[in-house]
């Protein structure tokens, strides 16, 4: 079982940065593709973004794409979603997840990740 655990939610207000991070002690990290996901009240979770492996494939949806980065630092088993010019509409709740990498490819795909955190709550004020 892969624990994952988010931290780095917050109030902001709109045009501020947050930076999400996700650790793991998973020491098979690096054979996991990682993604984010957040879930805005009364609606379904929805994809943000998500990181490969070795790092060298990246995707985001297209709401937040130009404004958010992931990354992952595999040494510290650690995925990062850098979130700058936030708007109202990016207050959800942020899941990180894991897909186990082996013969598989990243996803956008809520169904296809294999573990969950318990998620960090963002809300931007306008």
């Amino acid at each position: 079982q892969v624990q994952l655990v988010e931290t780095g939610g917050g109030l902001v207000q709109a045009g501020d940065s947050l930076r999400l991070s996700c650790a793991t002690s998973e020491r098979t990290f690096s054979m996991y593709h990682m993604g984010w996901f957040r879930q805005a009240p009364g609606k379904e979770r929805e994809f943000v973004a998500a990181i490969s492996r070795s790092s060298g494939t990246t995707y985001y949806a297209d709401s937040v794409k130009g404004r958010f980065t992931i990354s992952r630092d595999i040494p510290k088993n650690t995925v990062y979603l850098q979130m700058n010019s936030l708007r109202p509409e990016d207050t959800a709740v942020y899941y990180c997840a894991a897909r186990l990498g082996i013969m598989r490819g990243i996803s956008s795909t809520r169904g296809d990740y294999d573990y969950w955190g318990q998620g960090t709550q963002v809300t931007v004020s306008s």
